[in-house]
């Protein structure tokens, strides 16, 4: 049944990839310098530049520096008192991290796709496809990995990252919790449609099933710096949302599948420290 499973998803999309990337590459166009692909190389560069300085602590003070330099020192002031002097400075903080993923993976891929390439952003992914069809191995995924969570949400590194929301002493769930995790799952979708949304199908008319391995490249780079085992799971469920990205034509299952296993992850770390004891 798992050879069968193997075969029907990983084999038969590669045939299908290659097939489909061959005849592309013999065409006039596909014969052509490809600009799109040095387009997205360059836009993925730049995507992940932005987050890295802009989106974490503090990378807010370049907008505040930028807003001042603009004559906008009111906006500024209003700004940096979100995150520096707020009862909800930690939420803030997150949501604002939520705004630079989604400027990064969301917006400006869907706006050189219309713009630039002038094409459908449906083709990207979004539309529904066969949203159901593989459900098996998305349960058969969640099966393996819970296990897991739960056992490495015993170790120090694990805690010390999870959850992203750090509740205080004696602080409810609600709200401030549950709304982080509203904001998770929109980060999600956005880091879902940028890897095997924009990456994964932007490439796959020139490097057919090797887009696929293109992505899991800066895909696992984005998890350097959390737990090493979580690093390197980073490989394997790349290569695997990329693969069922590339046959269904949909990243819905995959936001589902990625979202489950961090709230997982989140709700592990709150019982190992004790938030139910």
């Amino acid at each position: 049944m798992i050879k069968s499973l193997f075969n029907r998803i990983f084999k038969s999309t590669w045939l299908q990839a290659e097939t489909e990337a061959e005849a592309y590459r013999s065409t006039a166009i596909g014969k052509r310098t490809d600009k799109k692909i040095i387009t997205i190389a360059i836009v993925t560069c730049l995507s992940l530049i932005f987050i890295e300085y802009f989106g974490k602590d503090p990378g807010y003070i370049m907008i505040r520096d930028l807003l001042n330099g603009l004559g906008l020192s009111d906006l500024s002031h209003r700004f940096t008192g979100l995150l520096e002097h707020n009862p909800n400075r930690q939420l803030n903080e997150l949501a604002y991290w939520v705004a630079v993923i989604a400027v990064c993976y969301l917006l400006i891929p869907m706006a050189v796709i219309k713009f630039i390439f002038r094409e459908k952003i449906s083709d990207y992914g979004i539309r529904k496809g066969n949203l159901f069809r593989d459900y098996k191995l998305y349960l058969g995924m969640l099966l393996v990995m819970i296990p897991l969570i739960w056992y490495f949400s015993r170790t120090d590194g694990f805690q010390y990252r999870y959850p992203f929301y750090r509740l205080s002493s004696h602080e409810p769930l609600w709200p401030n919790f549950w709304i982080w995790q509203i904001l998770y799952l929109f980060q999600f979708f956005c880091l879902e449609f940028f890897f095997r949304g924009f990456l994964v199908h932007g490439l796959k008319k020139r490097f057919g099933y090797y887009a696929v391995f293109m992505m899991t490249i800066p895909y696992c780079m984005i998890h350097f710096g959390k737990p090493m085992p979580e690093t390197i799971a980073a490989i394997v469920a790349g290569i695997i949302l990329g693969t069922l990205s590339l046959k269904s034509g949909t990243i819905w299952m995959g936001v589902i599948i990625h979202y489950s296993v961090a709230i997982a992850m989140d709700l592990s770390a709150l019982w190992q420290k004790g938030f139910w004891n």
